[in-house]
């Protein structure tokens, strides 16, 4: 079953992902700072937050701390959960740096399906709980 609340673009998703980090970190976020972190100009970043404050996501106000929703704060958990499942899978199963994990890991995430997601989860979850096959993937 499909967890995703809002229909994002996967570049909205990058955003709202970033906030939650911030979020999560306890760090305050204002609209220049997210666009230093995430190396994009001010006003695509104006636009942005925009979008995310129409979808009821964020509450935000030029030179003000971006903050979640409790709708926001759901829909972000979820594409952070995704990114970190998937870079779980690359790293664990194939063996994959955590830079290219990473990478791939936040290219994919806005684009898979809640099923190859939930089956990447549960191959992972049985390959950590085997050690003779982690110690065959390892080499």
């Amino acid at each position: 079953m499909e967890k995703k609340i809002q229909n994002l673009t996967s570049g909205l998703e990058d955003y709202i992902e970033a906030i939650y980090v911030a979020h999560l970190n306890d760090t305050p976020l204002k609209g220049a700072e997210l666009a230093r972190k995430l190396n994009i100009s001010r006003a695509s970043v104006s636009e942005a937050l925009s979008k995310l404050v129409s979808k009821e996501l964020i509450k935000y106000n030029s030179y003000e701390t971006i903050t979640l929703t409790q709708k926001g704060l759901k829909e972000a958990k979820t594409v952070y959960e995704k990114h970190h499942i998937l870079k779980d899978f690359f790293e664990t199963v194939l063996s994959i740096s955590p830079e290219e994990a990473g990478e791939n890991a936040c290219k994919i995430e806005h684009i898979i399906s809640q099923n190859i997601l939930d089956k990447m989860t549960q191959l992972t979850k049985k390959i950590k709980n085997n050690k003779e096959i982690a110690d065959i993937l390892r080499k």
